[in-house]
């Protein structure tokens, strides 16, 4: 299983971003979006199930909306309203068959 995540970059707050993660595999029954920033634990940031039920941590909640494709095997993160607490290495994560799969991150960096 390969994941690529793409669409980090460099963004002043108030601005937007869109993280798109490609899998190579079909029939992905979870998929969601991690971070973590320097010196911290890797943190939640939204989830999505193959139906399409979407959880989302609180402090993005509102700001940002998970998505996927599944004829596509990709999913995407949009950002907005990016504040600089946003700023992480950002991973998508997948579970096939009870299985979970990593990526290999993608860096935002928010400006103040």
């Amino acid at each position: 299983v390969q994941l690529q995540a793409s669409g980090g970059g460099l963004v002043q707050a108030g601005g937007s971003l869109r993280l798109a993660c490609a899998a190579s595999v079909s029939s992905i029954n979870f998929w969601a979006w991690y971070r973590q920033a320097p010196g911290k634990q890797r943190e939640l940031v939204a989830s999505i199930t193959s139906a399409g039920s979407t959880t989302y941590a609180d402090s993005v909640s509102g700001r940002f909306t998970i998505s996927r494709d599944n004829a596509k095997n990709a999913m995407y993160l949009q950002m907005r309203s990016l504040k600089p607490e946003d700023t992480a290495v950002y991973y998508c994560n997948i579970v096939r068959f009870l299985v979970a799969s990593w990526g290999q991150g993608t860096q935002v960096t928010v400006s103040s």
